[in-house]
């Protein structure tokens, strides 16, 4: 069975069949990023900076076991998909509140 069929989107496009130490490398920079967004885009509050940095920290090393994972299942995926669903609330949520501050 070829290895490179089996891939996820994001895998295939880092080529982590071909190249794995760089392809990884991309992977989990990806994951990570797209962790941080969603997270800033949904859960996030206002922190103090040390209880902020202890966040990202664990967000950061538990995105090495999403990596591995992510080289076969959707984990890239399906970041972008809750991203996106997150930034479409988001301007929703902005353009009705502008709405309800012209009415008052």
């Amino acid at each position: 069975m070829d290895v490179s069929q089996r891939l996820s989107f994001f895998a295939a496009l880092f080529k982590v069949d071909e190249n794995p130490t760089t392809g990884m490398w991309l992977l989990y920079i990806t994951i990570v990023l797209l962790s941080i967004l969603v997270f800033k885009l949904g859960f996030a509050k206002k922190l103090p900076i040390l209880k902020s940095a202890m966040i990202y920290t664990f967000l950061i090393l538990g995105c090495t076991m999403l990596t591995f994972l992510g080289v076969f299942l959707p984990v890239a995926e399906g970041l972008v998909v809750a991203a996106l669903i997150l930034i479409i609330y988001k301007i929703r949520l902005n353009q009705e509140k502008k709405e309800q501050a012209k009415a008052q």
